[in-house]
């Protein structure tokens, strides 16, 4: 089940796993910083690839439009 919306996944795709990514460059590309930043960056962009964030299941919030 979908919980995420379509603006929701392309602000996490397109926008915070890559910005991530270039932070962690910054940061070090070795650092225990810039590794955190890069699986940061790896749950988002699968979160948006997938549709489903598992912290919203148990608040049951969901940015799509309708019930999913």
């Amino acid at each position: 089940m979908r919980n995420m919306g379509l603006l929701d996944r392309r602000v996490r795709g397109f926008v915070i796993a890559p910005l991530l990514l270039v932070i962690g460059v910054l940061v070090g590309p070795v650092g225990v910083a810039s590794i955190i930043l890069y699986v940061l960056a790896a749950v988002m962009a699968a979160t948006s690839a997938v549709g489903v964030c598992p912290l919203y299941a148990p608040f049951r919030l969901s940015t799509g439009a309708g019930k999913h």
